[in-house]
């Protein structure tokens, strides 16, 4: 969300603005960061609406449409999203994920466990994938991918920050 928020005051996004930040989580940081930019925040909470997927998703559209919002970027968001949800907003959903899709994506594979799976697997290179968010866990079309080599010493933590900076 950072970065996003940074490039778009540097001038780099030119066609579009960072209108709205959600989370489900009341606590994230990303709220705090989106605040201090003078961005609009929402908490969708999962938990608070009884677990129920449906009324989750039914409360974002509304959040969603109430604010004109044409394009949903999932910078951190931990939710797995229905086709009734991903199917509303078709190719305007995108998602970075911390690894070079199909590897080491799906559903259980976020933060640093994608890291530990890939350093466990032992290939030697990673990177980062964007794409396009559909019903299945990392399962979009892919809209750029970007490599890393793994290096001999690195930890998960290394290397999810060397990761983190493409």
């Amino acid at each position: 969300l950072q970065a996003l928020i940074d490039a778009e005051k540097a001038g780099i996004i030119k066609s579009g603005k960072i209108t709205l930040v959600i989370s489900n989580n009341p606590d994230a940081y990303a709220l705090e960061r989106a605040k201090k930019s003078g961005i609009k925040t929402a908490v969708v909470s999962k938990k608070q609406l009884g677990g129920s997927q449906r009324a989750f998703e039914n409360n974002l559209i509304t959040i969603l449409q109430d604010n004109k919002i044409d394009i949903i970027v999932l910078a951190g968001f931990m939710v797995i999203l229905s086709e009734r949800f991903t199917s509303t907003y078709p190719k305007r959903i995108i998602n970075v994920h911390p690894s070079l899709i199909p590897s080491f994506c799906g559903e259980g594979f976020y933060g640093l466990r994608v890291h530990e799976a890939a350093l466990k697997y032992g290939v030697k290179v990673t990177g980062a994938t964007v794409h396009f968010v559909n019903e299945i866990p990392d399962g979009g079309e892919i809209i750029m991918q970007k490599a890393v080599a793994i290096r001999e010493n690195d930890t998960p933590e290394i290397l999810q920050k060397r990761v983190m900076r493409l």
